[in-house]
């Protein structure tokens, strides 16, 4: 979807399809009927943005064949979907049946993560639409936290300039711009804006900045304001921004057997008890644990918040509650000033599948439902905030019909709160 800021500028909103799993380009486009046309039919606008994520021998594929590029955005631009941003996090099979640490892999040590970025670089160059100021790709926090050490991070910065190197020679053949945000990401070398400054410090800024995803920010016990401030001292663009939320439990103990249902096999989900905040490192094993069901071992003191995403639109069981005040508050220092803080948003909920069975839902149409009213929510956070919806040219104002949205399954709204 398109948002107008006051500022005059595009504001792109999107969702991301690795909540999907394709493994090939067939897979891609069989995508977009069954879960990208069907959402922009429900949320009933003229364009529908996609965060799409391409497994790296799709991308190498499509980089290495310019017909199959014009043939994926037509097939795009057939059904009213455009894409500015791709998600370059996971290399490939994102949706196995066990994730967990392999999605660190290849890391940007690697000359494999480095050829992965700059084959999306070149495929979106083709995919952007005419009006796009520039394309985003968001990308790991440089690594897993171990092993690390200065012989991995001078390893790691030579990448990053070839990189950028890569980057600006694609700007200078085609005119156009790609810009990569590296997500901090607990657990991860950059877990935090204040790692994300220092590990950053000294790329190329023009081409190279942050993806600032929001359940990871609320993990790390950031404020919003002092994350936004610390990146922009350090002259570090907001790329592109995650609309996340992660889970939350002000109190572990009497939460812990509905907590237990969110244990999963697939994904990793980093815990992190409040203190860690303020902690030089926010890994301290004494705040903090790689998985939930160690957390839950551990007993960790304090309240909790679990690198879970959760449906921006549904409040979770109690006692367990989410993340969407920190979303709400990031949002709000992001935009509702002068002048817009990113240009690129993605909704990325790639947990759908692995929420516990009452949550989850049983169907294509009830998770294409689930993602249109995930879009929905973001959308109304932003017009809250002075943005206009521009993304239905037949209807005053821009502003899409809510009631086309349908949540999906027994999930309640998010009420709008005091923020955090």
């Amino acid at each position: 979807m398109r948002l107008r800021h006051a500022d005059g500028q595009l504001v792109h909103l999107s969702y991301c399809t690795n909540v999907h799993p394709a493994e090939d380009l067939a897979g891609v486009i069989g995508q977009l009927d069954t879960y990208a046309a069907a959402i922009r039919r429900r949320l009933d606008v003229d364009v529908l943005g996609l965060g799409l994520w391409l497994a790296a021998p799709v991308a190498a594929g499509l980089a290495a064949d310019p017909q199959a590029r014009r043939r994926l955005r037509a097939e795009l631009a057939a059904r009213g979907l455009e894409v500015v941003t791709l998600n370059g996090f996971p290399y490939q099979a994102f949706q196995a049946p066990v994730v967990k640490k392999a999605v660190y892999l290849p890391d940007w040590t690697t000359r494999e993560r480095l050829v992965y970025t700059l084959n999306l670089a070149t495929v979106l160059l083709d995919l952007l639409p005419d009006d796009a100021v520039r394309g985003s790709i968001s990308t790991l926090p440089l690594a897993w936290r171990q092993p690390w050490d200065a012989g991995r991070a001078g390893q790691a910065s030579r990448v990053l300039a070839e990189l950028a190197e890569g980057l600006t020679e694609l700007a200078w053949r085609t005119g156009r711009a790609v810009r990569v945000g590296f997500e901090p990401e607990p657990g991860c070398v950059v877990e935090s804006t204040a790692q994300a400054a220092a590990a950053l410090s000294g790329v190329d800024t023009d081409r190279l900045g942050v993806c600032l995803d929001l359940a990871h920010l609320a993990c790390a016990w950031e404020e919003p304001a002092a994350a936004l401030a610390r990146l922009a001292a350090a002259g570090l663009p907001v790329v592109k921004v995650q609309v996340s939320a992660a889970l939350a439990a002000a109190d572990p103990v009497a939460a812990a057997a509905t907590l237990r249902g969110y244990v999963e096999p697939r994904f990793l989900h980093q815990t992190r008890a409040e203190p860690c905040g303020r902690a030089a490192d926010p890994a301290d094993p004494a705040h903090a644990t790689d998985d939930l069901d160690e957390a839950l071992a551990a007993d960790l003191p304090g309240a909790w918040r679990v690198h879970y995403h959760v449906p921006l639109h549904a409040v979770p069981e109690p006692p367990l509650e989410s993340t969407v005040p920190v979303l709400r508050t990031a949002l709000r220092e992001l935009f509702a000033g002068p002048a817009a803080g990113c240009d690129h948003l993605d909704v990325e909920t790639y947990t759908w599948g692995v929420l516990p069975a009452a949550r989850r839902p049983n169907s294509d149409p009830e998770l294409a439902d689930g993602i249109a009213a995930e879009l929905a929510f973001a959308r109304d956070e932003l017009t809250a905030l002075g943005l206009a919806d521009v993304s239905r040219s037949g209807r005053p104002g821009g502003v899409p019909d809510p009631t086309q949205v349908v949540p999906a399954g027994p999930l309640s709204r998010q009420p709008r709160g005091e923020e955090a």
